[in-house]
C-alpha cells in the first residue's frame, strides 16, 4: 500500500472532520460476537484455556478446535488493526496528553476493573478445583498465583501500543520542522494494493516464523497473552491500521480487492488446516505460517469490502450493539462461565452445548453490558 500524504503535523487540524464509518462499527460488533462464540467453543472442546472446560467426548469437539484455530489466524489482529486505525485522528483531536489520558480511562479502568471485580467470578470453578485439593490454601494468596488478565489481554497489549504510538509521534514531531504552508489532501484515486498487500502478508509469515522459532512458548503467564505467536500480528496490524487512516486506504481500497482477499482465503485455508500441526522453525512451518497469514490477510480484505459494500447503514439495532460491543468484551467472560456453570451436566455432543452455550450467552451478555453502562458514569469506561 502507498501514501501520498505531506508528512506536516498540522495538516489535521485544517483537514475536514471524516464522516463515521458505521460499517467498521458494524464489523467491531461482529469480531465482539467472535470473540463469545471463540471462548464458548473453547468450553467445549479439547483446547484447555479457559476458566471453565468441558472436554468434548464426541467427534463433533474437533470441529469446535478448527473453529478456534480459524478464529485466532484473524480476527484479533483485525481488532487491532480497526483500533490502530481510530489512533492518529484521535490524538489529532486530544494531543498527546489527552490522548493518554483518554486511554488510561477508557483502558486502564475496565482493566482494573476486570482484574478486581470480575475476574473471581469467572475463575470459581477453577477456584473451587483447587481448594478442593489444597483446602488450606488461601484464596487470595491462590488468587495472585494465578492471576492475568484473561481476554483483557487485549485491552493491556492495546494500552501499551497506544503508549507506544505516542511516544514514537512525540519523537517525530520534536525532529519535525513545521510546514509554512498546510496543503490540503487532494481526492486520490483506488490505493495500489495487490503487490504491497503480497508483500505484507508474506514478510509477515517470515518475521512469524523467525518469531515462533525464538519464542515457542504457546502462553506467556506473566503477561496473560494466551496467543504469543501471534503478537507480531497484532503489531504489524495495529500499525498498518495507522497508516490507513493517513492514506485514507478504507476509502480508497477498490472492491475488488475484497473478491481477491476472499478467493485467496479460500485457496489458502485447506494448506492452513493441513499443516497447521507443523513443529516451529520447519520448512512445513513456514508453508503454513505463509498460507495461514494469506488466508488471515485475504479475509481481512474481504470482510471490510463486504461491511463497506453492504452494511454501511447504521440504524437503531447496530447502534445498540456498537455501543455495548466493548462492555460485552468485558464482561462475557462471566456470563459464559456463569451459564456453562448453569449447564453443567447436560448431556449432549460438544457443538449442541456450544450452541446452547452460545444462543444463551450472546443476548444475555449485551443485556448485562446495556443494563451496566446504565449505570451513571459507567458509560465514560465502558
Amino acid at each position: 500500500m502507498t501514501q501520498n500524504i505531506s508528512p506536516s503535523t498540522t495538516e489535521a487540524a485544517d483537514r475536514p472532520a471524516r464522516p463515521r464509518l458505521f460499517y467498521v462499527d458494524h464489523l467491531r460488533v461482529v469480531l465482539t460476537v467472535l470473540v463469545v462464540l471463540h471462548h464458548a467453543a473453547i468450553t467445549y472442546g479439547n483446547i484447555p484455556v479457559w476458566y471453565l472446560t468441558e472436554p468434548a467426548q464426541d467427534p463433533s469437539g474437533v470441529a469446535l478446535d478448527l473453529f478456534v484455530l480459524f478464529n485466532q489466524t484473524f480476527f484479533m489482529g483485525m481488532f487491532f488493526l480497526i483500533a490502530g486505525y481510530f489512533v492518529p485522528g484521535s490524538i489529532d483531536r486530544r494531543g498527546r496528553r489527552g490522548f493518554t489520558r483518554e486511554r488510561l480511562v477508557r483502558l486502564g479502568v475496565p482493566l482494573l476493573l476486570f482484574l478486581v471485580l470480575l475476574r473471581p467470578l469467572a475463575m470459581i470453578p477453577a477456584f473451587a478445583q483447587v481448594l478442593a485439593a489444597e483446602p488450606d490454601l488461601p484464596l487470595w494468596l491462590l488468587y495472585l498465583l494465578t492471576i492475568d488478565p484473561g481476554p483483557m489481554w487485549f485491552v493491556e497489549v492495546l494500552l501499551v501500543m497506544s503508549l507506544v504510538y505516542v511516544l514514537v509521534r512525540g519523537v517525530r514531531e520534536r525532529r519535525s520542522q513545521p510546514a509554512p504552508v498546510v496543503a490540503r489532501v487532494r481526492e486520490r484515486g483506488p490505493v495500489r494494493w495487490l503487490v504491497p498487500v503480497l508483500v505484507f502478508a508474506v514478510g509477515l509469515a517470515l518475521v512469524t516464523f523467525a518469531w515462533r522459532w525464538a519464542f515457542p512458548a504457546p502462553y506467556w503467564p506473566v503477561v496473560g497473552l494466551p496467543s504469543p505467536g501471534y503478537l507480531p500480528q497484532y503489531v504489524a496490524m495495529f500499525i498498518v491500521g495507522a497508516l490507513a487512516y493517513r492514506g485514507d486506504w478504507l476509502h480508497r481500497l477498490p472492491d475488488r480487492a475484497g473478491v481477491v482477499g476472499g478467493i485467496a482465503a479460500m485457496v489458502a485455508l485447506p494448506v492452513t488446516i493441513m499443516f497447521v500441526t507443523a513443529a516451529p522453525g520447519t520448512g512445513a512451518s513456514l508453508v503454513h505460517l505463509v498460507a495461514e497469514n494469506l488466508f488471515s490477510v485475504g479475509l481481512v480484505l474481504a470482510l471490510l469490502v463486504f461491511f463497506r459494500r453492504f452494511l454501511a447503514r447504521d440504524n437503531h439495532v447496530w447502534r445498540f450493539l456498537g455501543e455495548n460491543a466493548f462492555a460485552v468484551y468485558v464482561l462475557h467472560a462471566v456470563v459464559l462461565v456463569l451459564v456453562a456453570m448453569a449447564l453443567g451436566g447436560w448431556q449432549a455432543p460438544a457443538v449442541v452445548k456450544f450452541v446452547g452455550l452460545a444462543a444463551l450467552s450472546v443476548p444475555l451478555t449485551w443485556a448485562l453490558a446495556a443494563g451496566v453502562r446504565a449505570i451513571p458514569g459507567v458509560d465514560r469506561v465502558l
